[in-house]
This record gives structure tokens, C-alpha cells and sequence, in this order.
């Protein structure tokens, strides 16, 4: 378990060392780390785009605003989270607003529950009450991390044989204040 709690902060140009690592850990699961990130783009290119999708700007066709965070404890870049601002038809059935992935290394300590809160902090800022997360039903991690943070399992959808998705609607609490600093 955590020792005390990750930092939860937007990516730097800084990170890009430790964010192509885990972008390629994740990859080897089939899973991306950094999104929409392609591997030979310049990384604070890549930074400031996401700048600009937060806000709406730039959106590649099917995209919609989102808020991506990384996770840092002790120095060490140990996940991420992407916070959608509004939902399309597939995310609606499928996607969810929020999407997070914690480093190999680092889990079983706790950082995918602190990236789950800090997207829903997130969303309550943007003024959003409820939100709807995802995952594959055979994530167990992933059932027990969203469950832990109150979220109410609305149903399963099968994709393909053998492959569903587990759908879940979380509050986000409160009324919206300012979700990060800056």
C-alpha cells in the first residue's frame, strides 16, 4: 500500500524519459500509456497537444476534451489517468470517462485508486455529477479499485465471445471547486 499518496499532476516535457518507458511496459500488455502518442513525435509537441485537447482545441475527429494526469511517488512516474469530458456513443457503451493504467512495477500499492479520486475530483470541477467507468470483466484489480471508490455496476456488456466490459456509474461528490492547481 501507498506510504503517502502520489503526486497527481498534468505530464511535463520533463517526463518524457520515464513516460516512453511506461508507454513501452504497457504496450507489451497491449495497452497504451500515453495516448493518441506516436512513438517517433516530439515529446513536448506531445505535451502541448495535450494542453490543447484538455481544452477542446485541435480534437481529432471521434476525440473529445479530456483531462490526461500522471501519478509521481518518490520520483517515479507510476501511472496515469485520462478524465473525458463528455461522452460519445462508443464511450457511452463501452469507453467511459475515465480510463487510467498504473506501471507494472508499481501496482497492488494503491495508485490506481489514488488516480481514480483525482479524476473524480477532476470531474467534479468540470461540474460533471456522475461518470461512468469501464473495464474488462476478468480486470480483477480494476473491479475491486473501482468498487473501492463507490462506484455502482450498472451492467456487462459482451463485446466479442469471452470479452466483456463491466460498466459502472460513480458520483463524483460535492460541488465543483477547482480540480488542480494551475
Amino acid at each position: 500500500m501507498l506510504t503517502g499518496p502520489p503526486q497527481v499532476r498534468r505530464l511535463l516535457p520533463g517526463d518524457e524519459e520515464q513516460a516512453r518507458t511506461a508507454h513501452a511496459e504497457l504496450a507489451d500488455e497491449g495497452f497504451d500509456f500515453l495516448l493518441g502518442y506516436d512513438d517517433g513525435e516530439d515529446f513536448p509537441g506531445y505535451v502541448a497537444r495535450l494542453a490543447r485537447e484538455e481544452r477542446g482545441l485541435e480534437l481529432a475527429p471521434g476525440r473529445v476534451a479530456h483531462t490526461f494526469l500522471v501519478a509521481v511517488a518518490d520520483g517515479e512516474l507510476v501511472g496515469r489517468v485520462s478524465l473525458r469530458h463528455e461522452l460519445t456513443p462508443m464511450l457511452a457503451a463501452i469507453g467511459g470517462h475515465i480510463g487510467y493504467a498504473v506501471r507494472p512495477a508499481f501496482r497492488r500499492r494503491g495508485y490506481a485508486t489514488a488516480l481514480l479520486r483525482a479524476a473524480l475530483r477532476t470531474a467534479r470541477g468540470l461540474g460533471l455529477e456522475q461518470v461512468l467507468v469501464t473495464c474488462d470483466e476478468t480486470n480483477t484489480g480494476s473491479v475491486a479499485v473501482i468498487e473501492r471508490c463507490d462506484g455502482v455496476h450498472e451492467d456487462t456488456v459482451e463485446l466479442l465471445p469471452g470479452h466483456a466490459k463491466r460498466r459502472y456509474w460513480m458520483a463524483t461528490g460535492g460541488s465543483p471547486s477547482s480540480p488542480l492547481p494551475g
